[in-house]
């Protein structure tokens, strides 16, 4: 090619190659802070947690090309495994690949994890944070706030609620906490002056649920570009949690509804309801100031009174309050276990904040067949000052139901109220026998045994078609060594598919599991003995490992003085268990009480694959959803 051709060809190209250029230096990549600018992060405890939002998250990001980024606490290996034989560490690798497909559908740019363990099922705050380290754990979350500089936040509601898990009430407080701290110059200084971050200011909080005309509500069935809506696309998306049982997902039309979640804390004026989470932004300043919502309606009365709940709630009022979202802890009831037939000693505050002193009766009321003594609590109050009445309520022996207990007084010519709800928990003795049983699967040595009885109407968590389907009997004994537990299950559908290598998880399948809790009422179970037993393994013989207590693993290692046997009866399974009080660190002197709880699993999928979870139904001597990480929900009994 002659020399002048070859540079006409080069200055006939030339234009092409700086518009290119051009081109380029127009649209530079993002890097640094824009390149990390995020519009929503959502905080969750653990992979899968993120299914309630995530047809919300599909429309902003897919339908309104928001960024959003989610973050975990946990990388959930302390979960079940539906599809494998990984467990612990080795589960967490599978459900990270497992979120890590779900997100990529629902358009989630950014996926961080603040590398906490998944220990177990507990629904304790106070047990959760003792496990993370609260403080190390949030400095991880202010970290990628001040990096990410999320305008929205969305998070898990922290209230201790019956089945709320103790890892999504921590979620919730870390985020809500976390919200203010990345905006605090005090928090965490280290950020600032030795890793280059800046001080960045969320605009809003939700948390995920709330009541229809006083929350967002977010449509997630209008279609996209591509015709797809984002509810189907979450639930295709939530289908690969296999490893959960989430796999046949994909159809359920639950997911199609429309979300809701209440505005908790913001810098643009809260209202009554909205329709999308970026209500009232963006706004211009870099550093805004919080707002609060219109202040829920106060009594003018001079007293206020409250009933004394259990720990966890009482600290929830008291967090609730300290963050000033008081409008969202407003309508948690003081919830307190108390033991069926016998006297429980509760407590109810009076708080005088005038400048006056006060004094009156305060009346108490339940329901019929509950007795309260005294019904009528005189006091007397100075001013500024807080009282605190004890009182006594005795439920009916046989009652189940919970019940409101409503306290009154007239102060400053005004009726003042409180209300809390009184929960039954049932009460048994357990007797002493002057030999042991057999252990055979028999009747030998259980004469003196009562028997109690569990319906198919005590259900904890799904559905039971009748007493053959799911039911239970049981009789507690001790010698003074050892505590003896008969289970007899009915059961018309037994199946057997956990593998002998693969003893732990026994809400998997068929099971029973057998709860103790030294303290009588608890709040968690670090300090209890709670043990799964599997009837048959898949070569029919009985196993049991211990769970969610602070020794867990199969009996063998970690309880191998108990004994175990399993006999296959017309109606079902019978169990034995011999457990010594050594075990338990107890000792069963008379008049000791202690918590106590039987729960049996259902699952009813004879053609089952092996290790899968096809729990149905969770029937309980004391039921209550979640009732296996709260001891305080546990029976009582006491030693002969």
């Amino acid at each position: 090619m002659k020399a002048t051709s070859f540079l006409l060809l080069l200055l006939t190209g030339l234009p092409t190659v700086l518009e290119l250029t051009t081109a380029a230096v127009a649209a530079p990549p993002k890097q640094g802070e824009a390149l990390l600018k995020t519009d929503i992060m959502a905080v969750f405890a653990h992979p899968d947690d993120e299914t309630g939002a995530a047809a919300t998250l599909a429309a902003y990001a897919l339908g309104k090309d928001k960024v959003v980024a989610n973050v975990y606490c946990t990388r959930g290996e302390g979960g079940g495994n539906n599809v494998g034989t990984q467990w612990g560490a080795a589960l967490g690798i599978l459900r990270e690949t497992e979120l890590k497909d779900c997100l990529s559908l629902i358009g989630v740019r950014y996926c961080y994890f603040l590398d906490q363990q998944d220990f177990f099922y507990t629904e304790s705050l106070e047990a959760t944070f003792q496990k993370w380290g609260k403080e190390q754990t949030l400095e991880r979350l202010v970290r990628l706030i001040r990096s990410l500089r999320p305008e929205i936040m969305i998070t898990m509601n922290p209230a201790p609620t019956s089945g709320q898990h103790g890892h999504h009430q921590a979620a919730g407080v870390l985020a809500t906490e976390a919200f203010d701290a990345a905006a605090d110059p005090s928090r965490f200084p280290a950020q600032l002056t030795a890793e280059g971050l800046n001080l960045w200011q969320p605009r809003k909080l939700y948390y995920g649920g709330g009541e229809p005309g006083h929350a967002a509500a977010i449509d997630v069935d209008e279609r996209l570009a591509n015709g797809n809506t984002p509810a189907r696309i979450a639930a295709q998306a939530a289908a690969n949690h296999r490893s959960q049982g989430f796999g046949g997902f994909a159809n359920s039309p639950q997911i199609r509804r429309p979300r809701f979640f209440t505005l908790v804390k913001s810098v643009v004026p809260f209202t009554e309801s909205e329709t999308d989470l970026f209500r009232g932004l963006p706004i211009d300043d870099a550093q805004p100031k919080r707002t609060q919502p219109a202040a829920i309606a106060k009594s003018e009365a001079t007293l206020n009174i409250a009933f004394v709940p259990r720990p966890a709630i009482a600290r929830y009022r008291q967090w609730a309050t300290a963050q000033n979202i008081g409008h969202v802890s407003a309508k948690m009831l003081a919830d307190m276990p108390v033991i069926a037939g016998k006297p429980n000693e509760l407590q109810i505050q009076i708080q005088n904040p005038g400048k006056d002193a006060c004094n009156g009766e305060l009346h108490l009321q339940t329901a019929e067949a509950w007795q309260l003594e005294p019904s009528v609590l005189k006091y007397q109050i100075a001013p500024g000052a807080t009282q605190t009445l004890q009182f006594r309520l005795t439920p009916p022996i046989s009652a189940k139901v919970d019940v409101e207990l409503i306290a009154t007084t007239e102060a400053g010519g005004m009726n003042v109220k409180a209300v809390a709800k009184a929960h039954p928990v049932p009460f048994t003795a357990i007797s002493r026998l002057k030999a042991s049983p057999t252990m055979d699967g028999s009747d030998n040595g259980w004469a003196d045994s009562r028997a109690i009885e569990i319906p198919p109407s005590n259900i904890a968590e799904g559905k039971v078609k009748d007493a053959a389907d799911s039911s239970a009997r049981f009789r507690l004994a001790h010698d003074g060594t050892t505590l003896f537990v008969d289970v007899e299950v009915n059961d018309d559908v037994i199946v057997s598919n956990i593998a002998p290598n693969d003893i732990r998880g026994h809400w998997r399948s068929d099971s029973i599991e057998i709860c103790i809790d030294p303290d009588g009422g608890a709040e968690h179970t670090l300090g209890c003995f709670k043990v799964g037993i599997f009837p048959f393994d898949t070569t029919g013989v009985v196993r049991a490992a211990r769970d969610a207590d602070a020794h867990q693993g199969p009996i063998e290692q970690t309880a191998p003085s108990m004994r175990i046997i399993s006999r296959r009866t017309p109606e079902g399974y019978r169990i034995q268990a011999a457990i010594p009080f050594a075990e338990l660190k107890i000792q069963p002197t008379a008049g000791k009480q202690v918590g106590f709880n039987l729960i049996i699993y259902d699952g009813d999928k004879p053609n089952a694959g092996i290790g899968e979870n096809i729990n149905k139904s969770r029937i309980a001597w004391s039921p209550r959803p979640g009732v296996q990480g709260r001891p305080e929900d546990w029976g009582r009994v006491v030693f002969e």
